[in-house]
């Protein structure tokens, strides 16, 4: 049997690797929460925390079921800047996991502008993650 924990340890491993990121979070609802529950990155984001699905980007994505790339966080009003404004992150892009049930966020140092290839990268990753969750 697959649990979340093993998934979530393989796809920030592998998405950071496979697309170059400086940090890579898995994240799955909780409620009305967003926890995020494994990260592979440069320096510690939000591993073990909770936030509102209101006040992050990881809840607009798993609400919205859409992806988002975004080029510089201070830009988009979506960003939580008081949340990133301790981290490295200048620059991120998000999936959606199943239908809504989590996400997989990338996140880098410098601006970024994901591309097509590295969000079809993140995304097969999410859909192979939400089939491993269904089937547990």
């Amino acid at each position: 049997m697959t649990t979340i924990e093993e998934v979530a340890a393989v796809v920030r491993i592998v998405a950071r690797r496979l697309i170059g990121a400086d940090g890579v979070t898995f994240v799955i609802r909780d409620g009305t929460d967003c926890h995020y529950i494994e990260e592979d990155a440069t320096a510690p984001l939000w591993k073990g925390q909770r936030f509102p699905m209101s006040d992050c980007v990881s809840g607009w994505v798993m609400e919205h079921r859409e992806a988002v790339v975004i080029p510089d966080i201070a830009l988009d009003p979506r960003v939580p800047q008081q949340a990133y404004r301790p981290t490295f992150v200048k620059s991120m892009a998000m999936v959606p996991v199943g239908d809504g049930i989590g996400a997989i966020g990338a996140y880098w140092a410098a601006p970024h502008d994901a591309t097509a290839s590295e969000m079809d990268m993140l995304a097969a990753l999410a859909d192979s993650a939400g089939l491993a969750l269904q089937s547990k």
